[in-house]
């Protein structure tokens, strides 16, 4: 299911977020359902391996998590805010907080382990 919500194409498993609505989409939509935060960048390389990467793996899991996508060029304070270092980045949230993160482009299976780790321990914390 897609919609429109202001200038951003949004669907069930993956939304575009940006300063004005970071707190909403990630912080309190972590209490729900854990959130991966993708932070990068259009002139990335690694990113645009990794991102399609992520969506595809999003629609997979068919909503046990959300995938928020930030664009950091746009963005900056939510970078700086999470101490950004290099693209991407990748934030675990569950339940308001980080739990965990990662930098660069990874495997599939380095994806789906921290993905699961994820959700078991949203899950757990319930």
């Amino acid at each position: 299911m897609n919609k429109h919500v202001g200038n951003y194409m949004h669907n069930t498993f993956s939304c575009e977020v940006e300063e004005a609505n970071f707190d909403e989409m990630v912080v309190a939509r972590s209490h729900e359902v854990p959130v991966l935060l993708d932070i990068g960048a259009d002139w990335c390389a690694p990113c645009k391996s990794l991102t399609p990467k992520l969506e595809r793996l999003a629609l997979e899991y068919e909503g046990k998590f959300l995938l928020a996508k930030v664009d950091a060029d746009e963005n900056m304070r939510i970078a700086g805010r999470h101490k950004v270092r290099g693209f991407p980045t990748v934030i675990a949230y569950s339940r308001g907080q980080e739990t965990d993160r990662f930098h660069g482009a990874q495997p599939d299976a380095f994806l789906r382990n921290l993905i699961n780790r994820l959700i078991a321990h949203h899950q757990s914390t319930a």
